[in-house]
């Protein structure tokens, strides 16, 4: 998932740590691969792991930051075929 800020990033960030906590939730769950920040700080990106876009839409539907119309996502599909990602395998908690 890749976000966009919709906000001034002050606003963005005085919600910073309730979207932090969101995001430990997902790797908890065994959802989130990784995370962070784009440079500049325009969004983000969050590497899922889900079978379809419908559930990443719904995973990231929670996200405060789209609660609080701060942010929004869009969904690009990837399967890692090389590097520290290749041969991934799923790590489902709950």
């Amino acid at each position: 998932m890749i976000s966009t800020y919709l906000k001034p990033l002050a606003e963005v960030d005085a919600a910073r740590a309730d979207h932090m906590t969101f995001l430990a939730e997902l790797e908890d769950g065994g959802y989130a691969v990784t995370a962070g920040r784009m440079d500049p700080p325009t969004g983000g990106i969050i590497l899922l792991d889900v079978d379809t876009e419908a559930e990443a839409q719904e995973l990231m539907a929670r996200d405060p930051y789209v609660r609080r119309g701060l942010a929004s996502y869009t969904a690009t599909g990837w399967h890692p075929a090389r590097g520290a990602l290749a041969g991934y395998q799923r790590v489902r908690k709950g």
